[in-house]
């Protein structure tokens, strides 16, 4: 007969978070993890087969948490915008999450075509409020949303790590007058085109 488990799976993903939030995924280790739980590491294996499975798990929490942050961000009037600055805050707020789920190498290299859709599962609902919104072709629609994600996520970056603390009014700033420039460049090719 197996050992009684001591924590939910769910009270052991919980406590990994938390640990992950204040040191960093490194810190997820299963010493570290008893230690959060405030005990030994022995209950984390009667939940869960090994550390990858709690690795795993946590990440998808981490998910949860940011997915949070993008669902307000589209509740906004300008979701694009909304979802922008909420991916701002999330940085700001919980920097060891965004390194942990933006920040950190994945098992294959993507192409930018693929970059969006495989890290944010918001990424199909932006684009149609992109191609909608501004009455876009899916082409310039993606090249819009790449372009902004790219200029988002470096200030993101300057934001999780420390080099910059941009207030809001500034960010809202930035964020504006690079997509009005772009939508106007992308505005300009369309009507060469047509």
């Amino acid at each position: 007969m197996p050992p009684k488990q001591k924590f939910t799976k769910e009270e052991i993903i919980t406590a990994a978070l938390n640990l992950v939030r204040k040191n960093g995924i490194m810190s997820l280790t299963a010493r570290g993890l008893g230690a959060e739980l405030g005990t030994s590491s022995r209950p984390i294996f009667t939940a869960f087969r090994n550390m990858e499975e709690v690795h795993k798990e946590t990440i998808q929490a981490a998910r949860v948490v940011y997915n949070s942050y993008a669902k307000k961000g589209l509740s906004e009037d300008n979701a694009f915008k909304g979802v922008g600055m909420q991916y701002i805050n999330f940085a700001k707020e919980e920097p060891w999450l965004f390194g942990l789920l933006f920040m950190t190498a994945g098992e294959i290299i993507l192409t930018l075509n693929d970059i969006l859709s495989t890290i944010d599962d918001n990424s199909e609902i932006i684009r149609n409020f992109m191609e909608k919104t501004y009455c876009l072709s899916q082409d310039l629609s993606d090249r819009l949303y790449q372009d902004l994600w790219i200029f988002t996520h470096g200030i993101a970056c300057l934001c999780a790590t420390g080099v910059s603390h941009l207030s809001e009014e500034e960010v809202s700033r930035l964020l504006t007058e690079v997509f009005t420039g772009v939508l106007i460049k992308l505005k300009s090719e369309e009507n060469q085109n047509d």
